[in-house]
């Protein structure tokens, strides 16, 4: 079993989520274990960022990113998926925090959406 911490940005966005979306996901990657995270499992991935290899598991509309070690897991961030903030994250494109929260709304789907029509 791994000790599990959270980074601010994370806790920040978990505080925006109603209760029982919260319960999920904080359910979800505390049931990770060393076998899941060897095992391949379709939920879980890795990203490559700055040096860094990130794990990401998917829990319902929500991605969370977070690095593994022998003892603990640390969530660096939980961001909303079809966001440009998650696209910016997974594509290595520049990501900044503020960025993120202006996603985390829509805007910038909706701003390609208004385009389409």
């Amino acid at each position: 079993m791994y000790q599990v911490n959270f980074s601010d940005q994370a806790m920040r966005e978990l505080a925006k989520l109603p209760t029982l979306e919260q319960m999920e996901v904080v359910e979800a990657f505390t049931a990770l274990t060393p076998e899941l995270l060897l095992s391949g499992h379709s939920d879980l991935g890795k990203v490559k960022r700055g040096g860094l290899t990130y794990h990401r598991l998917r829990v319902g509309e929500f991605r969370i990113y977070f690095e593994a070690d022998e003892k603990s897991l640390l969530a660096h961030y939980v961001l909303h998926r079809h966001t440009f903030a998650d696209f910016a994250f997974r594509s290595h494109l520049p990501f900044a925090e503020d960025e993120a929260r202006i996603e985390q709304e829509g805007g910038f789907w909706k701003y390609l959406d208004d385009k389409k029509s």
